[in-house]
């Protein structure tokens, strides 16, 4: 173990050091390379899509989606996925306390429920307003990839907080990191649920 963790020090110090100073110089052309390390993952060159621009962008792209994906969509998708996440994560736990009444809306495990209501035809309709959304959804991130949008904005804001720029930015990067954070919690609330039946 001791010198599993001497060698990822060893291997830390050295990408530090090659950090601070990683630019060389083609001989063969004038054009000067500059790398930048990751600021999430020091070990790792940060990806030249992630350049620090957008909110919450600390250059994790360990899989390299990003040189295959244009960012602003693969920004679009992760904003999508993490209010979809925060709204599944207050649906698991209000759903542990409330219920609706009727016989249709017994309690149960959020994972039997979803085979339950594929049976019974409740999903076909969730499925249904979902596609209704991303209709719209498509249209906004036409505009998004043509550059006229910010990836996730759908001017929706009634109490009017992102009037200061510094605080929308403040207020954008806790969305972001709370979605972050509910995303990995629906994923550890379904295996719970698989492997203690509770």
């Amino acid at each position: 173990m001791a010198a599993f963790v001497s060698g990822i020090s060893v291997g830390l110090r050295n990408a530090s050091i090659v950090s601070r100073n990683v630019s060389r110089k083609s001989s063969s052309s004038a054009n000067t390379v500059s790398m930048k390390v990751s600021e999430s993952m020091p070990f790792m060159n940060a990806p030249a899509a992630l350049d620090g621009s957008m909110v919450g962008d600390v250059g994790f792209d360990p899989l390299g989606f990003s040189r295959a994906f244009d960012i602003k969509w693969l920004r679009e998708a992760e904003l999508k996925h993490c209010r979809i996440s925060m709204l599944a994560v207050l649906g698991f736990l209000v759903q542990e306390i409330f219920t609706l009444p009727g016989s249709y809306f017994k309690p149960q495990l959020a994972t039997d429920a979803h085979a339950y209501f594929v049976k019974t035809g409740g999903m076909s309709q969730i499925l249904l307003f979902v596609s209704f959304f991303e209709i719209f959804g498509s249209v906004a991130l036409w505009e998004t990839m043509q550059g006229t949008r910010d990836p996730g904005y759908f001017a929706f804001d009634p109490l009017k907080l992102g009037k200061d720029p510094a605080k929308l930015a403040k207020y954008q990067l806790s969305e972001l990191k709370n979605g972050r954070l509910a995303m990995i919690a629906v994923g550890g609330f379904i295996h719970q649920m698989w492997l203690t039946k509770q």
